[in-house]
């Protein structure tokens, strides 16, 4: 295999891009596991009093995840997140106002691999959400396994991450004050083994729960579609009925996180390795679909529900595809 070195004349600004996405992806990747180790470490050396005393926190503060969990702005705003959003570049792009004074759920579609759009616009201010939304208040959800490891769970809810179970979402859907926007990556890790470019395959055929949890709470429904996401980094073939798919679904059941064998780049050179290409990502906000609040609704009425939200994820994508270099015969299709 013929290797592509990067050429020593580049740009500080695009160093500084490639260092930012580099810790943006080892904290996706190992920053949970290093953090672990580093926690039981702790315990056998002489500081073994740090563990000891973030384990007394770590009790008291157990339930904060699930209460709306602890964001920091300052590192919402910190400087890294504008070299990452510049290293693709990311764009958060509004078609219609959200009112302060409602709640809302936001079906991000696709999951991608690393969910990087997801990441950047709502877990970051790097391309401005505040301004573009003002009074509405991002929470992004994540898998609750990534909040029972030490250090790791506070980071990531100083960027806006709550845990993905129903509890943690009513929790903010409930606020009468309204404001809240729930941000839910729809085909969850198992979307992931079908990220690849090219690909506008969407999991949503039998994802209704978050439909029920918007009817329950008169929340309002949100379609977000994220060009660019699935061009971020090549996958291993892995049709369907292959024994390698067969393991990674197995796995994903077991684990509940799924393994795509992905890469794309690496630091100093194009090849090969785990960074992502500079390829833009363009994530488009739709319009909100207004529901009435039902606490018990009907399968009949999810199902209604459902049917509304697909035709709306659709005109979305169809309304913008081709700004994005989408072919004008590529349409979604729903697994």
């Amino acid at each position: 295999m013929n290797i592509e070195f990067a050429p020593r004349s580049i740009p500080l600004e695009r160093r500084l891009q490639t260092a930012a996405v580099v810790q943006w992806v080892y904290s996706f990747l190992a920053l949970a596991q290093t953090c672990i180790i580093i926690y039981i470490g702790l315990l056998f050396t002489r500081f073994w009093i740090i563990s000891v005393l973030y384990g007394v926190w770590w009790f008291l503060d157990w339930d904060t995840p699930s209460k709306g969990g602890r964001r920091s702005q300052l590192l919402r705003r910190s400087v890294v997140w504008r070299y990452v959003r510049d290293y693709f570049p990311v764009k958060l792009i509004k078609t219609a106002d959200l009112d302060p004074g409602q709640n809302y759920i936001v079906g991000f579609h696709p999951h991608g691999i690393l969910v990087a759009g997801a990441f950047t616009n709502f877990c970051t201010e790097a391309t401005g959400f505040q301004e573009l939304f003002p009074g509405i208040t991002p929470y992004l959800l994540m898998l609750p396994l990534w909040f029972r490891a030490p250090f790791f769970r506070d980071y990531i809810m100083s960027g806006g991450l709550i845990p993905s179970d129903k509890d943690s979402a009513s929790y903010l859907l409930k606020s009468k004050e309204g404001g809240n926007a729930i941000v839910i990556a729809v085909g969850g890790a198992p979307e992931s083994l079908d990220a690849r470019p090219g690909a506008f395959s969407i999991l949503l055929k039998n994802r209704k729960g978050f439909i029920r949890l918007a009817m329950q709470h008169g929340a309002s429904l949100v379609p977000c579609f994220s060009f660019g996401e699935n061009e971020l980094f090549d996958q291993v073939e892995n049709p369907k009925g292959t024994w390698l798919r067969a393991i990674q679904e197995r796995l994903q059941k077991i684990m509940g996180v799924a393994l795509p064998l992905f890469h794309a780049r690496g630091v100093f050179q194009y090849s090969f390795g785990l960074l992502p290409y500079r390829k833009p990502i363009n994530t488009i906000v739709g319009k909100p679909i207004k529901l009435k609040k039902n606490h018990n609704p009907s399968e009949e009425e999810v199902d209604r529900m459902h049917g509304v939200y697909i035709e709306e994820l659709c005109k979305l994508f169809e309304e913008h595809k081709t700004k994005y270099n989408v072919p004008a015969d590529r349409h979604l299709t729903f697994i």
